[in-house]
């Protein structure tokens, strides 16, 4: 996820949904919903502002590790190996251009 929020970060809002629209990664599309998200509440907040208008910008993005899924695979001579399945928290903050 850090990885693909790296090539997002700073950049205007239309041109980061093309780039994580033409990624391959599995988390281009996460942060895709999650930039659209992030667009469709800064127009609730500023109805009076047009969109087309403004110069919308992902000014800051955060990825930080969230809980941990710890699942038991079985291996073999009645042996156990844990697998973590990892799951992290997502920040983005959308900010128009001065």
């Amino acid at each position: 996820m850090r990885l693909v929020a790296d090539i997002v970060r700073g950049v205007e809002v239309n041109k980061a949904l093309n780039i994580l629209q033409h990624n391959s990664k599995e988390a281009a599309g996460r942060l895709e919903k999650l930039l659209r998200s992030a667009i469709a509440n800064w127009e609730q907040k500023n109805q009076g502002k047009n969109i087309e208008e403004e110069t919308l910008v992902v000014s800051e993005i955060k990825v930080n590790q969230a809980g941990m899924l710890k699942r038991i695979s079985a291996a073999p001579q009645g042996r156990a190996h844990r697998i973590r399945k990892r799951s992290n928290h997502t920040t983005i903050i959308v900010d128009s251009k001065k």
